[in-house]
């Protein structure tokens, strides 16, 4: 009988155990689960461009948002000086990840992104409308290598192809994201 009832008290415990982990790891979308490590954590990366003495610093949050069904990044340059929104979801029309980017700037984006697995990258292609300069089609990389969350893009302006910006954030306490 003790047997028994120590193994029922197991069972018990065991289960609640489980439902405690479940409830801790919120849930998204299968098709986010590559976002997991972005989320909860500040970014900062530095874009001062070579040459210049005037710090440029980009601010980010990420984070779960719809239930899951969505990741919303939030970041901010210079406290407000230009910042912009996305939300990134799963498009089960085009079966692709997709987003939209509204910003500060009065322009907004939408494309679409990948998951390199072999080389651990996230491939974004997005078209620009109401951009005005000139910038009609922007293609990012990032990359999350331990701490450092590593970005690289490059721009279509003008019906030219021209480096954009790149830096390395790294994860930071929480902050602020302020908007002018």
């Amino acid at each position: 009988m003790f047997n028994t009832l120590s193994k029922v008290i197991s069972t018990l415990v065991l289960l609640s155990l489980c439902a405690l982990a479940q409830a801790s790891t919120p849930s998204l979308h299968p098709k986010l689960e590559v976002f997991r490590p972005y989320l909860d954590t500040y970014w900062q990366g530095d874009l001062t461009q070579p040459g210049k003495t005037d710090k440029t610093l980009d601010r980010s949050h990420w984070s779960r948002a719809l239930n899951g069904m969505a990741i919303k990044t939030v970041h901010s340059i210079n406290d407000g000086v230009y910042g912009g929104e996305s939300m990134i979801f799963w498009d089960e029309a085009k079966q692709s990840l997709a987003y939209y980017y509204f910003t500060t700037a009065g322009f907004y984006t939408h494309g679409t992104m990948e998951f390199d697995s072999e080389n651990k990258l996230i491939i974004a292609r997005e078209k620009v409308e109401n951009n005005a300069n000139g910038i009609t089609e922007v293609q990012s990389s990032s990359e999350l290598s331990g701490e450092v969350l590593k970005v690289r893009s490059r721009y279509l302006q003008n019906g030219q192809w021209v480096e954009g910006h790149s830096a390395n954030y790294q994860r930071v306490g929480a902050m602020p994201i302020k908007f002018n």
